[in-house]
C-alpha cells in the first residue's frame, strides 16, 4: 500500500492517525498545526499502480501544535487538543465549522492535552493535573463532574458499555469509577509498576492491560481486577525495553498492540 497521507505529508511529527468510525477516511494530525483527512481507496494486491488516497481537506489551527485529535463516535466531529493550551477545538465535519472551546467552566487547568471519548459517545474525559480527571458532556462540552486519584494522573480508559472508568496513576495504582455517581468502586495495584503510563480495556470487557515506564505490560482479567487489590496478571509482556506509551486491543480481543514512542519500530503485536 502507498502511504495513506501521500498527498500531503506532515511538516512536523504526527501525533494522531485514526480511521473514521464508518467512512473510508483516515485522519492525520500533528505538530505542524494541521488536521488532514484522506479518502482510503480499496486496493487490489495485484494492481497497485496509480492508486491514490486523495486528500479530502486539511484544517490549519494557527499557533496550535496538536497534542491529540480524535473522531467523535458518530464520526461527525473531530476534537483536537494542543501541546500547551487550556483551550481545545471542535471541527464539525457536517458544517465545516471550527469551534474553539476557550475554557470549560469549573476546569482550572494550565494545559488540556490528553482525553478519552466514551464508547457510547456521551462523555469526554480530560486528564488533568494533581490527580484530577474531568468528565465533560460530549453534546455541550460542559463539565459534569471531576474525579480525583491519589497521586498524579497517567491515563484512563472507559469500559465498553461506558458505565465505568479505569484511571491509572503514575504511582502504579488503578482506580475503577462508576460514571453515573463518580464514586470509586475499587482500587488495585499494577504489579511491579514503578510508573504508570497507559491503560486499555478490551472491547469484550474481558481484559485490562496496563503499561509502565519499565516497558512491562501487565494483562489482567477484569473480574480479578474488580475483586482483588493485588491481582496477579494472566501475562506479563516483556517485549518492550523502553517505556510502554501505548496499549490497545483489536476489536475482536484477539490481538493486543503494545508500543513505545521512545525508540524506533518498538511496536509488538501479542
Amino acid at each position: 500500500c502507498l502511504p495513506a497521507n501521500q498527498e500531503r505529508f506532515a511538516d512536523g511529527k504526527l501525533v494522531t492517525v485514526q480511521f473514521h468510525p464508518s467512512a473510508q477516511v483516515v485522519m492525520t494530525a500533528g505538530h505542524d498545526r494541521s488536521v488532514s483527512l484522506f479518502q482510503v481507496k480499496n486496493f487490489n494486491l495485484h494492481y497497485v499502480d496509480g492508486i491514490r488516497n486523495p486528500k479530502i481537506q486539511s484544517i490549519y489551527l494557527e499557533s496550535f501544535p496538536i497534542y491529540k485529535a480524535c473522531f467523535s463516535v458518530d464520526g461527525e466531529q473531530v476534537i483536537a487538543t494542543g501541546t500547551h493550551h487550556k483551550m481545545f477545538f471542535v471541527y464539525d465535519m457536517m458544517s465545516g465549522s471550527i469551534v474553539p472551546i476557550q475554557r470549560v467552566r469549573g476546569v482550572e487547568e494550565r494545559f488540556l492535552r490528553n482525553f478519552e471519548i466514551s464508547p457510547d459517545g456521551s462523555f469526554m474525559l480530560l486528564t488533568g493535573t494533581s490527580g484530577y480527571f474531568h468528565l465533560l458532556s460530549m453534546k455541550t462540552k460542559e463539565l459534569i463532574g471531576s474525579i480525583k486519584v491519589n497521586g498524579r494522573c497517567a491515563a484512563s480508559a472507559f469500559t465498553p458499555d461506558s458505565s465505568k472508568i479505569y484511571s491509572y496513576s503514575k504511582e502504579g495504582e488503578v482506580f475503577v469509577w462508576d460514571v453515573r455517581s463518580r464514586k470509586c468502586l475499587h482500587k488495585f495495584e499494577d504489579e511491579g509498576s514503578l510508573e504508570g503510563k497507559c491503560i486499555a480495556v478490551s472491547k469484550n470487557n474481558q481484559y485490562v492491560a496496563c503499561g509502565s515506564s519499565s516497558g512491562v505490560v501487565n494483562l489482567y482479567t477484569t473480574d480479578v481486577c474488580l475483586k482483588e487489590s493485588h491481582p496477579k496478571p494472566v501475562k506479563a509482556i516483556m517485549n518492550l525495553v523502553t517505556s510502554a506509551t501505548c496499549v490497545t486491543f483489536n476489536p475482536t480481543t484477539e490481538i493486543l498492540a503494545v508500543a513505545s514512542r521512545e525508540t524506533d519500530e518498538a511496536v509488538k503485536l501479542v
